[in-house]
């Protein structure tokens, strides 16, 4: 911002890095302009697109709960209109789980926020307010659950991310790109919205850091078994996602009121380098063997930078979130984390080195390239930029020789954990994708055939004569016990 320093990602309560979902999908549309020209359809597609952007820049603007909450459903209708873009049976499903999840997603946020309207001061309806009035609630747990549970199932949040892998795996590459950036990013930055980070809870916070950091090594360990591009990047989302959500509990647990900026801006490199990573499946899919790596090495720049790779903004993503971790046990399984992350996106690499073209001549639309150029140079630059204007620290802390090693050994030994993963590789079981989903599935079978079968003794109940008959004897029965009782 000319002129001015953000010290919050909630500039105005929200404002600050809106930027971020307006451009990124800007350029995705240019992505999705190109696929999509000449197709019959594209209308559909267009409708759901803006739909998705217009709830992801109002879940970022909104400052009252009413609007927050309506812009939310809206962006759970559009992101699902999304994934049915995919026009397979795959898709289908995919997207009626997504609309499903959200639908309870926001059943639970529903609750959670009118928790927060009854304890809000003068009847306020704005989240700063609402935000505030959280610690001094009497329902202060319940709410927090709450929220968690609905924002969290919407993040993509263990063990409630199996859309994620179901959605990304079925949507096109554009509206894939959208959902692993913006849209799963808006959930998390409105978690951190009502959060009161000003207040230690550490009862509530340690908790949360717990499942996250279990998330984000679950997204890995199910990762690696995967061999579509798009499947791995999904579970490298749900890694993700749970870090994030590890650096929130950490930060709610501390009362560590700069939370919300080093959260935020972690979030933010994620969602352009995520989207940029999208799109480059798209490319290097069409793309023949003769150019495949002048694409495939910009990819791996950003592949490794999720992992910290210095000199990326990935390492200076890690950096903004090394105070809120702290020291200790949880500074330990952050970089165990890290180096999960490397092998996860090293594994991406190479399934995306498989999926290119066979023809060796073949080469990607201009459309995509370009927009992905523009994707790559921003999940660059920006988070270079972002550093030094919020706050967070300057370019010469960031480049000392103790940082940079320190963002460089977890990267080898990532490394050398991909060599193993490479040569025994095939060893591993082949997780399905929507891993909870396909276990689960057994069990929903069982409670379908025995909701069917209640479903006919309710139809023989109904019956006149069996109902008669019912009546009479429950008319005898109580007559029996009125009598016995005089």
């Amino acid at each position: 911002m000319p002129g001015s320093r953000c010290r919050s990602p909630w500039t105005n309560r929200g404002r600050c890095c809106s930027w971020l979902p307006r451009s990124c999908g800007s350029r995705r549309g240019v992505y999705a302009a190109t696929e999509l020209r000449g197709a019959v359809n594209a209308g559909r597609l267009v409708v759901c697109w803006l739909m998705t952007l217009t709830g992801c820049v109002g879940v970022f603007l909104a400052a009252d709960m009413v609007g927050f909450y309506f812009l939310l459903a809206v962006l759970s209708v559009g992101a699902s209109g999304l994934v049915l873009q995919g026009g397979t049976v795959e898709a289908l499903r995919a997207s009626a789980v997504y609309l499903g999840l959200a639908l309870i997603a926001e059943a639970f946020l529903l609750a959670g926020l009118v928790m927060l309207a009854i304890v809000t001061p003068d009847g306020s309806l704005l989240i700063r307010d609402a935000a505030a009035a959280i610690p001094t609630s009497p329902w202060r747990d319940l709410t927090l659950v709450l929220l968690v549970i609905g924002l969290g199932m919407k993040a993509g949040l263990v063990p409630l991310h199996f859309w994620m892998p179901l959605a990304y795996g079925a949507a096109p590459i554009p509206a894939a790109a959208v959902m692993s950036g913006a849209v799963v990013k808006a959930s998390a930055l409105a978690l951190i919205r009502f959060l009161p980070f000003g207040v230690g809870l550490p009862d509530f916070g340690l908790p949360l850091a717990a499942i996250g950091l279990c998330g984000a090594f679950y997204g890995v360990a199910i990762g690696i078994t995967q061999s579509r591009p798009k499947l791995v990047l999904a579970y490298s989302s749900v890694s993700q996602m749970g870090f994030l959500v590890a650096v929130i509990g950490m930060g709610l647990a501390a009362g560590d009121a700069d939370t919300p900026l080093a959260a935020s801006f972690y979030a933010a490199h994620h969602l352009l380098v995520k989207g940029a990573l999208f799109l480059a499946v798209g490319v290097i899919a069409t793309t023949g063997r003769r150019w495949r790596w002048p694409m495939l090495l910009p990819a791996a720049i950003l592949a490794l930078g999720i992992g910290g790779l210095p000199l990326t903004g990935g390492a200076l993503a890690k950096l903004a979130v090394k105070p809120v971790l702290g020291d200790g046990w949880v500074e330990l399984l952050a970089i165990l984390s890290a180096i999960g992350t490397t092998l996860l996106m090293l594994h991406f690499l190479h399934r995306l080195l498989v999926s290119a073209s066979p023809d060796p001549s073949m080469s990607a639309p201009v459309g995509w390239v370009l927009s992905w150029m523009f994707m790559l140079v921003a999940a660059l630059v920006a988070p270079w930029m972002l550093y030094s204007a919020t706050g967070i620290g300057t370019w010469s802390d960031a480049l000392q020789p103790a940082i940079l090693w320190a963002a460089s050994w977890p990267i080898l030994i990532g490394a050398g954990l991909a060599l193993g993963l490479w040569r025994w590789g095939r060893y591993l079981p082949r997780v399905p994708e929507g891993d909870v989903v396909v276990v689960g599935q057994p069990v929903m079978r069982v409670v379908v055939r025995c909701a069917e079968a209640l479903e006919r003794v309710e139809g023989v109940l109904r019956q006149w004569p069996v109902a008669g008959l019912s009546l009479l004897m429950l008319s005898l029965i109580l007559g029996g016990v009125m009598f016995n009782g005089h």
